[in-house]
């Protein structure tokens, strides 16, 4: 009978995990939750929160159940307990009348952290937690780690030919890739909540930096700039798009700030580190500060290097052409302070698949 129970509790999660993705591009800030509503072991409701400010995924389900008295819900997130911009979850669940409330993961936010379980727990309902939890945590990885850890999780995307080449000598880039990894690439920028470049890369390629998907609804991300001396041009096509644009500097020059904020950026002065330019963790704080969870890396070889060198890319995503650039080409990563294979960085190989003609790898860094 246990067992039998068990298997029902990973299939309805299942499903709740399943809507929670929904809100995969329209969430953030906040974490993506599902939520199944079970009586007589059959589904009466279901929900997902679909963005910050409207109903949670809980609220959302009991809207579309009758009668939830006796009933179970499956939730993929610790129902919050605390009023932000919706009312407690725990406390509509409670209302409802609900006998078994089933988690697959706590909360990491320390305003909820535990305390929706006991509430749950003290208005009598009986409370398990850790149903699919890896999957739960895979879901929000970013929104835990700044939860955790005050920063983002950080992707880095590149793409390279077969002989590990970005662009040729001259910097000529386009199109490594097929079409297809390059749709694909929206989508990773749609499930982001930024999109972070260097000033090199505005200079080289007027990049858009936005996300261009038809017939999806997708939260643009925040783009941003690290441009320590401010050579961005106002003219950069990225600062007429629509969504925030954010520019990182050191500089105080007052003028530069002025022009780009006419011309759509916000520019933030942050801190520099010994060379002059800004400094990656602090970057990184302030990002964690604007809430954002998840942050894609589309840029050169010496940012990515720079960050790589200081630990802070936590996840890979290459995509990978069958051609071959040369030795001339430009690499990777520009990494001028490893050159021993003991400071070597290593990578995990989480999936590979074929997009179009091209590989795309996820890694994660070992550090």
């Amino acid at each position: 009978m246990a067992k039998r129970q068990a298997e029902q509790d990973s299939l309805f999660m299942a499903r709740a995990l399943y809507l929670a993705k929904k809100g995969r591009y329209t969430t953030k800030p906040n974490p993506q939750v599902g939520c199944v509503i079970v009586k007589d072991n059959a589904i009466i409701a279901e929900g997902w929160h679909v963005r910050a400010g409207q109903g949670h995924a809980e609220v959302e389900a009991l809207k579309n159940a009758q009668d939830a008295q006796g009933a179970t819900a499956y939730v993929t997130l610790e129902p919050c307990s605390h009023y932000g911009r919706t009312p407690p979850c725990a406390e509509a669940l409670i209302k409802a009348g609900v006998a078994r409330v089933i988690i697959a993961m706590q909360d990491p936010n320390p305003l909820v952290a535990g305390k929706g379980v006991t509430l749950l727990e003290q208005a009598g309902i009986t409370v398990a937690c850790g149903v699919l939890e890896s999957e739960a945590q895979a879901l929000n990885r970013g929104f835990i780690t700044r939860m955790t850890m005050a920063k983002p999780y950080v992707v880095s995307k590149m793409a390279m030919s077969l002989d590990g080449r970005t662009a040729m000598a001259s910097g000529e880039s386009k199109w490594i890739t097929a079409s297809e990894a390059r749709q694909d690439v929206q989508k990773l920028r749609a499930a982001s909540c930024c999109v972070l470049t260097g000033v090199d890369t505005v200079l080289a390629d007027d990049p858009s930096m936005n996300v261009r998907l038809e017939d999806v609804e997708v939260e643009q991300p925040l783009r941003v700039v690290l441009d320590s001396q401010l050579r961005t041009p106002t003219s950069a096509k990225l600062l007429a798009l629509a969504g925030r644009t954010l520019i990182l500097t050191c500089s105080d020059e007052q003028g530069k700030v002025e022009a780009l904020t006419q011309a759509g950026a916000e520019v933030y002065k942050i801190a520099k580190n010994h060379q002059g330019r800004v400094d990656l963790n602090a970057v990184l704080l302030f990002l964690a500060e604007q809430q954002v969870n998840e942050v894609l890396v589309e840029a050169g070889s010496v940012l990515n290097g720079a960050l790589m060198e200081q630990n802070l890319i936590d996840e890979c995503i290459v995509y990978m052409a069958p051609s071959i650039l040369g030795s001339s080409g430009r690499g990777l990563c520009d990494m001028p302070h490893v050159t021993r294979m003991a400071d070597k960085k290593n990578l995990a190989l989480l999936d590979v698949r074929k997009v179009g003609v091209d590989l795309r790898l996820q890694y994660k860094v070992q550090k």
